[in-house]
């Protein structure tokens, strides 16, 4: 099993009212197409990247994301739209993690081995990744809760 280093650890809770704004200026563009809880996992990615020094997700890095409840309040907006009949496309893709996998690796200009999991415990999934992790020697580890926290973790290997 590797030791790891902690290259980065960023942990926003609460969030600041100005997140939102402050994703946008440093994207250069508010994302579209993406929920609250996808825009607030980027945020945090970015934060993380940006106190470890990397523009970018280094090639060959894998990204491990894990919340307790994921995307509620768009799965809230599709059990409401049903309800009352009304078609869901964006409100259904805002509510899968696959979406936010998708813009994490846009905006941080990456390829590679992406996984979201649900968990109760943030440190029982940064062990999980860290497990996992060995066989690239880099990780960029998230835990997300919509309009609550993000935390990061960036982690490499060391020799």
């Amino acid at each position: 099993m590797s030791q790891w280093h902690t290259v980065a650890h960023v942990a926003v809770e609460p969030l600041p009212e100005d997140w939102r704004a402050s994703l946008a200026e440093r994207l250069g563009q508010r994302p579209r197409r993406i929920g609250p809880w996808a825009e607030l996992a980027l945020y945090g990615a970015r934060l993380c990247l940006d106190a470890a020094g990397e523009p970018t997700l280094p090639a060959g890095t894998q990204l491990r994301i894990a919340s307790r409840l994921a995307p509620m309040a768009a799965a809230r907006a599709i059990a409401e739209q049903a309800r009352v009949g009304l078609p869901m496309p964006f409100a259904f893709m805002q509510s899968q993690p696959s979406q936010m996998l998708a813009a994490l690796s846009q905006h941080l200009a990456w390829q590679g081995d992406a996984r979201f999991s649900l968990c109760r415990d943030p440190h029982a999934a940064l062990q999980l990744a860290q497990q996992d992790g060995h066989m690239t020697g880099s990780l960029l580890v998230g835990w997300v809760e919509e309009d609550r926290r993000t935390e990061w973790w960036r982690l490499v290997a060391q020799a």
